[in-house]
């Protein structure tokens, strides 16, 4: 008789021959996990506490706001009476959407936009690709030099170029005087100032902006210039086809902010509407919203100001997800 060799039979995959319960076991997590896990939170906690209060709860109290409108109830024929919240659904969002004046301040501000960004975001790309080169010395001392107006409040900033402009205290009176010429620029003109005031933010975010490019271009390594340099390519091709390509996505994030902020432009126009009056309290949206708010326009009180600040909020998202998309598009990225 031969002896015939039987094979071991191979166990099956754990997961095919495990007790449903073996793996419930499996997914619990241990204590340390758990501890790890606690201690995550714990250290969230503090963030997430201060988000919610300062950044989420204020936007739904202006939300919950936007509803209602201070108005007199009772008095009668001889007036009187109280002044209530009312609800009004959505009354002051019509305010707004038919408003005029509100709409020449969005016109204002996005033209504000087309003519100030790109001026403001090739600058810092300048500045930061000359910092990034090996032209430049100290590069701490120009990073800071250029960063230090972003520092400045910008109301003092604005009073600061106010005077400059105002020819009665202007230095630059006598600098062009001092050179035999004349300065018969009128900044605070209808056609002017906003240019004027797009060289005051300008001057301001192009060291902020500068920084984000700054960040990027020194992200990429230096074994691509190295690369390039060996196949011959000259210092200009290098920037061309490598960096500018490579700080595209801190050029979208530098344009994205951008928009965001010159929507709510405020402190150039208010301290400018101080010594012109022709401005208006409407120049734009966002001083429209807080004289609103402070009752020098009607309807007053925190309900119009509230739906102003949230129709501004929804152009702004608007304006910023339509220019990502452009992005995209015309870059041919899926990122």
């Amino acid at each position: 008789m031969s002896a015939t060799k039987v094979k071991k039979r191979e166990p099956a995959d754990n997961a095919d021959t495990l007790p449903p319960e073996a793996g419930v076991a499996k997914e619990r997590k241990t204590p340390r996990a758990r501890k790890e896990a606690l201690t995550g939170w714990a250290f969230m906690a503090p963030f997430t506490i201060l988000f919610l209060f300062i950044f989420i709860l204020p936007i739904c109290i202006s939300v919950f706001s936007s509803f209602f409108q201070v108005k007199t109830q009772g008095g009668g024929a001889f007036g009187g009476g109280e002044s209530q919240s009312v609800f009004v659904g959505l009354e002051n969002y019509q305010y707004v959407i038919f408003s005029g004046a509100f709409w020449a301040g969005i016109g204002r501000v996005i033209l504000y936009t087309i003519v100030q960004v790109p001026v403001m975001i090739i600058a810092a790309l300048a500045l930061a690709l000359l910092i990034d080169s090996l032209i430049v010395r100290h590069v701490t001392v120009f990073r800071l030099g250029w960063f230090l107006p972003y520092a400045v409040p910008g109301v003092v900033a604005a009073i600061i170029w106010l005077c400059i402009y105002t020819p009665e205290v202007s230095p630059l009176n006598s600098l062009v005087e001092a050179f035999g010429g004349d300065l018969t620029i009128n900044f605070f003109g209808k056609k002017m100032i906003l240019l004027s005031m797009a060289n005051m933010t300008t001057w301001t975010f192009t060291g902020y902006n500068m920084l984000i490019f700054l960040a990027a271009l020194q992200a990429i390594p230096h074994d691509l210039y190295e690369a390039a340099r060996l196949d011959g390519a000259s210092s200009f091709q290098i920037v061309t086809k490598i960096k500018i390509p490579m700080v595209r996505g801190a050029a979208l994030l530098a344009i994205l902010l951008s928009i965001v902020g010159t929507i709510q432009l405020y402190n150039e126009p208010a301290v400018m509407e101080t010594s012109q009056k022709w401005m208006g309290s409407a120049y734009t949206p966002m001083m429209m919203a807080l004289n609103t708010a402070k009752g020098y326009m009607s309807p007053s009180g925190d309900g119009p100001a509230s739906a102003i600040a949230i129709v501004m909020a929804l152009i702004a998202g608007i304006l910023a997800v339509a220019y990502f998309l452009a992005d995209r598009k015309l870059g041919g990225s899926n990122d």
